[in-house]
C-alpha cells in the first residue's frame, strides 16, 4: 500500500521553520532507501545552507522506521537538537516516485537536490545511475560498487555526472579523523619523515588495517541491523566494503592531491577473504530477528552458524609503492573496547604510526618513530617542522618517549567518527557551491573502486581457505 505523509519533525518539536533559514538554504536533502545508520549520521548536526525539510523515499518496513527514530532523536535530545522535517513517502513504486518528483519544472516543486544513499549495496548502484541520469547531485555511502559490474555502471555514472554538470562523491570519513590528518601532515615534511619508501610484498611501505565488530552502540543505544547486512550479495564482502576507506587513505596520503589513473598506477599482488562465524543467538542480538532468512541460509553451516565474508586483505603496488590493508570483524569487542585503526606509514628518517589498542586505551593514537638516533640535529628539525603544523592544528604537541615521540592531541580535535559525516558533507556542499570538485577526485574514486572490486575478483580465484592467497597481475 503506497503511503505519503509528513513527518514534521516527527512530532517531537515546533513545526514552524524560521524564514531566515528557507531564504539561505540552498541545499534539499533527499534520502532514498535508507537502509545504513549511515544515512542518518549525515543529519546528525545541522548544516549551514541546508533546508531542515527533507524527503524520504523507502519501500515501508523496518529500515525506514529506524532511519526516522534516528532522526527523532536528533530532535529530541536536549544537546544542540536538530529540526529536521521528514517528509516521507514508502510504496513499492519509490524509486519511480522519487524520480518524478526530481522532474519538476518549478525549483519549488522539486524533491530536492541531493540525493543521499546509505542502505542495501545491491541497489546503490542502480540508484546511483538513476539519480543522476535524473540531474541530481549524490552523496553516497561507501561501497559505491561492490563487484566489477557495479564498477562498470559506476564509471559510466561518473560519465553522465560530467555531461549533467552534477556532482557524485562518497562519503570518506576516515579524511576527517585527526591522528589520519596528522600522519598525513607529518608524511609532507621532508625533514622528520624524509620520503616514502617502496616497501616489498613482505614488508609494505604502508600498513593499513581496520578492526570492526557487528555489535556496536551507535548515538548512545545498540546499534540494530538490518538481517542484509549479513549477506554479501546485499552488503558486499569485507573486502570491498571497509577497505574502501583504507585505500582511499593510501591514496590520500601518499599522492595527496594527486590524480590517480587506475589504468596504469596500480598492480595488485596478492588478495584473501575469509568469514567470521555467527551465532543464532548472536544474529538475534544485533537484528532481532527469530531466525536466519532464507536468502542467508546458503552461509548457514550445522543449522546454526552463519558465516560471513566479512575479513579481507589486499596487497597492491601504488605506483611502485606496496601497500597493504585489510579489514577484520568480530562480533563483539573487549569490554573497553570498540572498532580500531592501525597505520603505519614507512620514511626513510621515520616512521608515522596509529596504534590503538589497550596501550592506548583503545584510543588512536599517532607516535614518531625515527629510524636511527638522529640526537639533536633530529630533535630541532622536528621541533621546527611542528611549527609549521601547529599552524594548521594549534595545540598538537610532541611527548618524548623512549622509541621516538607520541603526538600529543587536544581533546578540541577528537570529535568521534560520528561527527565526521558531517564534516564530509559541509565539504561535499562547498564542492556543489563551487559546481565541481577538485581534478584528482573523480579519477581517484574511479582508482578506488577498480583496487577493490579486481582485488575480489583476485581473492575468489584462490581456494578460499583463511591464510591462503592468489596472486596475478590483472
Amino acid at each position: 500500500m503506497r503511503r505519503f505523509l509528513s513527518v514534521f519533525c516527527l512530532m517531537s518539536v515546533a513545526l514552524t521553520r524560521p524564514a531566515e533559514a528557507q531564504n539561505k538554504a540552498t541545499v534539499r536533502l533527499i534520502t532514498l532507501d535508507p537502509g545504513h545508520f549511515h544515512a542518518a549520521l549525515v543529519q546528525k548536526s545541522t548544516l549551514p545552507g541546508v533546508s531542515p525539510e527533507v524527503r524520504v523515499y523507502a519501500p515501508a518496513g523496518p529500515d525506514v522506521q529506524l532511519h526516522l527514530g534516528r532522526i527523532e532523536s536528533y530532535n529530541k535530545r536536549s544537546d544542540s537538537p536538530t529540526r529536521w522535517q521528514e517528509t516521507v513517502y514508502t510504496g513499492p513504486d519509490f524509486l519511480e516516485k522519487m524520480l518524478a518528483d526530481s522532474r519538476a519544472t518549478a525549483p519549488e516543486g522539486k524533491a530536492g537536490n541531493v540525493v543521499v544513499l546509505a542502505g542495501n549495496n545491491a541497489k546503490k548502484t542502480e540508484y546511483i545511475r538513476k539519480a543522476i541520469g535524473a540531474g541530481m547531485n549524490v552523496l553516497a555511502d561507501k561501497p559505491m560498487a561492490i563487484n566489477s559490474r557495479q564498477f562498470g555502471e559506476l564509471k559510466d555514472a561518473f560519465a553522465e555526472a560530467a555531461r549533467r554538470k552534477v556532482l557524485l562523491y562518497d562519503i570518506m570519513t576516515e579524511r576527517f579523523e585527526i591522528t589520519t590528518m596528522l600522519q598525513r601532515e607529518f608524511s609532507r615534511l621532508p625533514a622528520v619523515f624524509g620520503t616514502l619508501e617502496r616497501g616489498t610484498p613482505d614488508n609494505p611501505a604502508v600498513t593499513k588495517e581496520s578492526v570492526h565488530h557487528f555489535y556496536k552502540y551507535v548515538s548512545g543505544s545498540v546499534l540494530q541491523r538490518p538481517a542484509w547486512f549479513m549477506d554479501v550479495a546485499q552488503q558486499g564482502e569485507g573486502i570491498v566494503d571497509v577497505t574502501t576507506h583504507l585505500v582511499d587513505l593510501v591514496q590520500w596520503e601518499c599522492f595527496p592531491n594527486q590524480v590517480i589513473d587506475y589504468n596504469k598506477d596500480i598492480r595488485l599482488t596478492s588478495a584473501r577473504r575469509w568469514t567470521t562465524p555467527m551465532t543464532r543467538s548472536q544474529f538475534r542480538t544485533i537484528t532481532n530477528q527469530p531466525d536466519f532468512p532464507d536468502y542467508l541460509k546458503k552461509d548457514v553451516t550445522a543449522d546454526s552458524v552463519l558465516n560471513v565474508y566479512a575479513n579481507g586483505e589486499i596487497n597492491y603496488e601504488l605506483r611502485g609503492v606496496h601497500a597493504k590493508v585489510s579489514v577484520i570483524w568480530a562480533f563483539k569487542a573487549p569490554e573497553g573496547a570498540g572498532d580500531t585503526h592501525y597505520s603505519i606509514m614507512r620514511g626513510t628518517k621515520a616512521n608515522l604510526v596509529i596504534r590503538q589498542g589497550a596501550e592506548q586505551q583503545y584510543k588512536p593514537t599517532l607516535y614518531i618513530e625515527p629510524l636511527a638516533a638522529g640526537g639533536a640535529a633530529y630533535e630541532q628539525a622536528l621541533a621546527t617542522a611542528l611549527k609549521s603544523v601547529q599552524r594548521q592544528f594549534p595545540g598538537v604537541d610532541l611527548k618524548k618517549l623512549d622509541k621516538g615521540w607520541e603526538v600529543i592531541i587536544p581533546e578540541k580535535y577528537k570529535e568521534g567518527h560520528e561527527a565526521h559525516f558531517g564534516r564530509v558533507a559541509e565539504n561535499y556542499f562547498t564542492y556543489l557551491k563551487a559546481g565541481k570538485l577538485p581534478a584528482w577526485e573523480v579519477p581517484n574514486m574511479l582508482a578506488k573502486y577498480y583496487t577493490t572490486t579486481k582485488a575480489l575478483e583476485l581473492a575468489k580465484q584462490s581456494s578460499g581457505v583463511a591464510g591462503k592467497s592468489s596472486k596475478s597481475k590483472p
